[in-house]
């Protein structure tokens, strides 16, 4: 029998400036876009509602995602990163195709979520997938990056919605395996 569960997840946006990562969360949340680009002034709360299974476990889950997107600017990360990134269960790392140094920097983002709050599943998005005739770099950096946090990652488009859900998705079911690792961890002798 199917049991039911249910989360509450923090996940943290993370990257430089205009790279999507406040159009990723609208196309996400409100599958909306706007090519106006309006900067994030510090941070801004949105919610989803996930509904995944773990087949493994017979589990069916309803995870609340609370999905937090900062200023892009690191002053400002240093400034609030202990509030901000605190308790974040997940980071959605995000580079934009037609600027190299966005990937390059996402070191330092994810880095900086992870001293924080420890070693919490991350997904790359590399935004702008629809641009990809003005690309800086290609999928070989990318799988390079990935590697070093042990992590998956999604050429996505918030303008056209390419792969912006299954981002969101793949990153929740690495959350859901996370917190089913740990609490099977505790339930052992």
């Amino acid at each position: 029998m199917t049991v039911q569960k249910q989360f509450k997840v923090k996940v943290c946006l993370v990257g430089e400036k205009a790279v999507g990562k406040t159009s990723l969360i609208r196309r996400y949340v409100l599958n909306m876009f706007d090519d106006r680009y309006i900067t994030t002034i510090g941070t801004k709360v949105s919610k989803k509602e996930l509904s995944l299974y773990h087949p493994e476990r017979d589990i069916q889950v309803r995870m609340d995602m609370t999905i937090w997107d900062i200023m892009g600017e690191k002053g400002f990360r240093e400034l609030l990163k202990d509030a901000y990134f605190y308790g974040a269960n997940g980071i959605l790392a995000v580079a934009d195709l037609t600027r190299r140094k966005t990937l390059d920097e996402l070191d330092d983002w994810v880095d900086g979520v992870m001293r924080v709050c420890g070693r919490v599943p991350t997904m790359i998005a590399v935004n702008k997938a629809d641009l990809v005739n003005q690309a800086q770099f290609d999928e070989k950096q990318v799988d390079q990056f990935a590697k070093a946090f042990d992590s998956q990652y999604v050429y996505t488009s918030a303008k056209t919605g390419q792969n912006v859900e299954e981002g969101f998705r793949l990153l929740g079911e690495a959350i859901l395996g996370d917190i089913l690792k740990a609490k099977a961890g505790a339930l052992s002798p």
